[in-house]
């Protein structure tokens, strides 16, 4: 993993994806919104100014050499659904509703927004496909991560095995306080293995959204899993945290393609 900086934009990628597929996961520096979205907020519909939000947009695709008009993102609603991208997706095209996108067409660049959730990279450098993730805890607990791998297996062919997968900063468990019904989901969703999910901390519970996405991906038998082990709400002056910022907060951008 390593951190770059471009015309005062800030990101990261992970050193186990080939030069062959562009990404980065952009940090909230370099971008033009003010307090509380500074600065670098690509996120709509949460109080800052659109024109902001789409030069934020501009210069997060602009760092990596990309067009706008390359974008495909999506409705992000917390779940397992998964959405294939043939082509970018037009402007005046309603957003379909995932939060799991896979692409096979350099043409295309996958597009997702964070804020503690865990955003997860995926790519097959045999097939030549890549795939973005969204994984709250309840995309989490709806196996998001898995469904994404038999996602590039059903359309792709993918052979889990030759699957390289990326975490990056998202909420660590120190942080991540949850109540019974999520305690009560997680039990649910991962069985026996929920013991190593869950944590007692201070009388609460805390649930560990690394370990989770991990377990998820190696039971579906990806290959190799690098892990950021960044905390959002620990490096506020880096990432949004949803709730360490209580709620006003903006969304940094994730960025994914393959080069043409």
């Amino acid at each position: 993993m390593k951190f770059h900086s471009k015309d005062g934009l800030r990101y990261l990628t992970f050193d186990l994806f080939p030069q062959t597929v562009l990404h980065a996961v952009f940090t909230r520096r370099g971008g033009v919104s003010p307090a509380p979205w500074e600065s670098l907020n690509v996120g709509g519909g949460i109080g800052d100014d659109p024109e902001r939000v789409r030069e934020n947009r501009y210069r997060s695709f602009a760092a990596l050499g990309r067009t706008r008009e390359s974008i495909f993102d999506v409705w992000q609603v917390h779940s397992a659904e998964a959405v294939i991208a043939e082509s970018p997706r037009p402007p005046d095209e309603p957003y379909r509703k995932a939060d799991i996108i896979l692409t096979d067409r350099p043409e295309v660049t996958l597009f997702m927004r964070f804020a503690d959730c865990v955003p997860i990279l995926l790519h097959d450098p045999r097939r030549g496909v890549i795939a973005l993730v969204h994984a709250g805890w309840l995309g989490t607990v709806r196996g998001a991560a898995r469904a994404a791998v038999q996602a590039m297996q059903a359309h792709y062919g993918s052979h889990p095995a030759d699957i390289l997968a990326a975490i990056g900063p998202s909420i660590g468990r120190d942080h991540y306080e949850v109540g019974a019904d999520v305690v009560q989901q997680v039990r649910a969703s991962f069985g026996k293995h929920a013991d190593n999910l869950l944590f007692p901390q201070q009388n609460r519970i805390h649930f560990d959204l690394w370990a989770a996405n991990t377990l998820l991906l190696e039971q579906a038998g990806v290959g190799k899993i690098e892990l950021a082990g960044l905390c959002t709400a620990c490096h506020l002056e880096d990432w949004f945290s949803h709730r360490a910022e209580k709620g006003r907060a903006g969304r940094f951008g994730v960025l994914m393609a393959l080069k043409e």
